[in-house]
């Protein structure tokens, strides 16, 4: 039997094995395989049904895991590549099967129903037209596409796009479980969906690591340090997201005594075993594994990945146990009288809007913030690695950038988080922010610049974020989205194309929607002013006066859109902000002419400052271009001056003589 098919059994056995005690005892101590009081579908639903899904998340995290590690650690069109990414196919058809097998058994749960003549058509029911079975229905589908996709590809960049697909695939899982029900809808969703990334990128990982190791021989050292860089974010964003999902469920300390609290426990100890353990043997045997002692650190290296395979395959299983077990706080409660905004949102309408709300108004968007703080974080580390160079960074761009980031995460956490769904002008001026205030302080930050400086080229034909980046921002669809009359218009139409079709409808009502929203206005904001501004380089730039031009003609259009809210008679999404039962403020109507006059007038400032800061590269490009023109002319001894008062002596000459005749001919 090869090497790499033994190691792929032992990995698949060792998670599978550890996942499916750890799941069995988390059942059975926290209630969630016990019968139901009424509908019992029986002990082989109850328990497979658990069991599927634990199986299907390690295969599922295993080989998004896997393509994410091949994206980013090993050279492009590598036998290492291959072998991986056959790898990755391997999982994702143990992901397909045992996710089909976790649809069916959902159904069965679900429904109460056994294998008889209208199973089939139940089921189809449930695939085709309930909510939930349409989610776990599409995270089969994209396993499957996986599947095939990982076994055709065999270059980076399609790795990479596979790896996207695999990411986008668990879109659907974190709408399901515990975070679709919950009163934070959005803050569980969110924390679900950055814990099975961040899970994902450990466990596959390590167990991709594990299975290439013969393989790879001399490259060992590099991969294993490039995945201790992947692992230590990967637990920060799980120590994050674990901890607010834990809050959304755990309201009290004494509620940590309960079956959830106690099996909540059990997670994070495992999960702070695994960080502190691995960090403090791997930050040791890492440096070794290239020395002297490179055999027996080895050796000891891979004896620990063992262990470290067997204790996240058993936190997978507690986490699986969590998702069957009543949480101590009724996620669903029985409200006697729903209010119009409960039914909407679900949650309570706020108070009334006043100035301390936005001071102290907060609700936080947890994946813009993880966004914003990683952001910042490497920025900074970018720039101190400059300055330990010796290289030079301006102090105003690092400032430029953090006040960019800090103004997102209080647009997308503050105040407007808390009121856009109730009040249109608010929602207005939080698009407004997002898409001319954050960009025009994000933009001077130049971040590819400083990228591509503090972050060395890679030698071995891998590509790590520096290499993706840059490879980003110079495919053909950036330089067409890049063009500066290209993004005038994507910045503008983007009003229309969105407040007057059903986006805007979607971005209200689903939060998967309003993230695509913020992320649609932050893109479209940010390559409209780099185009402006920028002081990352590009492929195309406008000359100076064309981009006042196209500064004044783009923000006109954003006054007729406010002139046209302002002066009309109908209500946008009226089945929302009209029927939401707000009693304080001004009436939905005033509210959206409020919200026109924000699209109109809010553009002043930002305009201004573009204006500004347009004109000043404007004046400081001319003087560049007057001292180069000044050492030239020194350089060739004045020679220049000496040609052009020829030229003019010349141009007199000729007017003279041209004078001289026309007096003869009189």
């Amino acid at each position: 039997m090869p090497k790499t098919l033994s190691r792929f059994i032992a990995v698949t056995a060792v998670l599978v094995a550890a996942a499916l005690g750890a799941l069995i005892f988390g059942l059975i101590y926290g209630g969630g395989a016990a019968p139901l009081a009424l509908a019992d579908p029986g002990p082989y639903v109850r328990f497979g049904l658990p069991m599927s899904r634990g199986i299907e998340e390690i295969a599922m995290a295993v080989t998004i895991g896997t393509l994410i590690f091949a994206a980013f650690a090993l050279p492009n069109r590598d036998k290492l590549l291959a072998r991986t990414l056959n790898i990755a196919s391997a999982f994702a058809a143990l992901w397909t099967i045992s996710g089909l097998a976790y649809l069916v058994f959902t159904y069965m749960y679900v429904a109460n129903a056994g294998f008889g003549p209208l199973f089939g058509a139940g089921f189809s029911e449930f695939v085709l037209s309930i909510q939930l079975g349409q989610l776990l229905a599409l995270n089969v589908a994209a396993a499957a596409a996986i599947t095939l996709l990982s076994l055709a590809v065999r270059g980076l960049i399609s790795a990479g796009f596979v790896a996207a697909l695999g990411i986008a695939s668990l879109v659907p899982i974190a709408q399901t479980g515990h975070a679709a029900g919950t009163a934070g809808h959005a803050m569980a969703v969110n924390s679900i969906g950055l814990h099975i990334v961040a899970v994902s990128i450990w466990v596959g990982g390590l167990a991709a690591l594990f299975i290439i190791r013969g393989a790879s021989g001399t490259q060992m050292p590099t991969l294993v340090r490039r995945y201790s860089s992947m692992a230590l974010l990967a637990f920060g964003l799980v120590a994050i997201s674990g901890l607010s999902a834990t809050l959304l469920r755990i309201h009290a300390w004494n509620q940590m005594v309960t079956p959830y609290g106690v099996l909540i426990l059990l997670k994070i100890s495992a999960l702070l075993i695994l960080g502190a353990f691995g960090a403090w043997y791997r930050l040791r045997s890492v440096r070794r594994l290239d020395g002297s002692e490179a055999a027996d650190a080895a050796k000891a290296f891979w004896r620990l990945v063992v262990v470290e395979l067997a204790l996240m395959g058993a936190t997978i299983g507690i986490a699986t146990a969590l998702s069957q077990t009543a949480p101590p706080v009724d996620q669903n409660p029985v409200i006697p009288s729903m209010t119009p905004a409960q039914i909407l949102t679900g949650e309570q309408l706020p108070p009334p809007i006043t100035a301390d709300s936005y001071l102290w108004a907060w609700k936080i968007d947890l994946l813009w913030l993880v966004i914003a703080l990683v952001a910042a974080g490497a920025y900074i580390a970018g720039v101190v690695r400059l300055t330990r160079r010796g290289d030079a960074w301006h102090w105003s761009r690092t400032a430029s950038w953090l006040g960019g980031m800090a103004l997102l995460v209080y647009t997308t956490s503050g105040v407007f988080n808390v009121y856009e769904q109730y009040l249109f002008s608010t929602h207005m001026l939080a698009h407004m922010i997002l898409a001319m205030g954050v960009p025009v302080l994000l933009v001077p930050g130049a971040p590819v610049t400083l990228l591509s400086r503090a972050v060395a080229k890679r030698q071995d034909d891998s590509m790590g974020v520096r290499e993706w980046v840059l490879w980003a921002v110079h495919t053909r669809y950036a330089r067409i989205i890049s063009n500066p009359i290209v993004a005038g218009v994507l910045f503008a139409s983007s009003l229309v194309t969105f407040y007057f079709t059903p986006l805007f409808a979607w971005a209200t009502r689903d939060h998967i929607g309003h993230e695509w929203m913020v992320l649609h206005f932050l893109i479209t904001g940010y390559l409209f002013v780099q185009a402006l501004i920028g002081i990352d380089p590009g492929p195309h730039r406008l000359p100076f006066a064309a981009r006042l031009l196209l500064l004044i003609g783009t923000l006109t259009f954003h006054a007729f859109f406010g002139l046209a809210l302002m002066t009309g008679h109908g209500l946008l999404l009226a089945d929302w902000y009209g029927a939401m039962g707000r009693t304080w403020g001004a009436t939905p109507l005033e509210d959206q002419a409020t919200g026109g006059a924000i699209a109109w007038g809010i553009g002043e400032a930002p305009t201004a400052v573009l204006t500004i800061i347009v004109a000043s590269q404007w004046f400081r490009a001319d003087q560049r271009e007057s001292r180069r023109l000044d050492r030239a002319s020194d350089r060739s001894g004045n020679r220049d001056v000496e040609d052009y008062n020829a030229m003019l002596a010349a141009l007199a000459a000729r007017e003279r003589r041209q004078q001289t005749g026309d007096k003869r001919e009189d």
